[in-house]
């Protein structure tokens, strides 16, 4: 039931980032030159990050596969690497943030990137606090046995977040 709740929650966030998507690709198909001027992305340093957050999903995969097997201590562990990939992605996200050469209120381009990416991130921050809370739920000696389920639902929001990444990724910084 956990699983279907979960699943259930992730369509409606997944139609949430479809509108976000869609008013990218509409206002993007409205103007004739895209991105404005001015507008640079570094792509390389956003795509090894891209790769960190697609490792990430390595890792909690592994946490998971470990919490099925009952070995929790290398459940726990694979969920701090998690983590820590994550709070990676998350500081380049800031040093990106104050990096680019516009801020939301230069163009459409620069609101839609802040915005777009800005609910990422939170949804990012979102899934970190999920694994803190899922590693003090996992600290106990004894096996709770709704431990793997939990780490099936968080592993399921963070693949998510992943794979929504990956569409922004590609839209924002590949597509020209």
């Amino acid at each position: 039931m956990l699983a279907v709740g979960t699943v259930v929650w992730l369509a409606s966030e997944l139609m949430f980032f479809g509108g976000l998507f869609a008013s990218y690709f509409t206002i993007r198909a409205a103007h004739p030159v895209w991105p404005p001027p001015g507008a640079h992305l570094d792509t390389a340093q956003a795509g090894v990050f891209t790769a960190v957050l697609v490792l990430s999903s390595g890792t909690m995969q592994l946490g998971v596969r470990n919490a099925e097997q009952g070995a929790m201590g290398a459940a726990r562990r694979w969920v701090v690497a998690t983590i820590a990939l994550g709070v990676l992605f998350l500081g380049n996200q800031a040093l990106e943030w104050s990096r680019v050469p516009f801020s939301p209120s230069t163009h459409v381009f620069g609101s839609l990137f802040f915005l777009m990416t800005g609910f990422h991130g939170f949804h990012v921050l979102l899934g970190l606090l999920a694994m803190a809370f899922l590693l003090v739920r996992m600290a106990g000696e004894g096996r709770d046995p709704g431990d793997t389920p939990a780490v099936e639902v968080v592993a399921y929001y963070w693949h998510f977040v992943d794979v929504v990444w990956l569409g922004l990724y590609a839209t924002l910084f590949l597509l020209k």
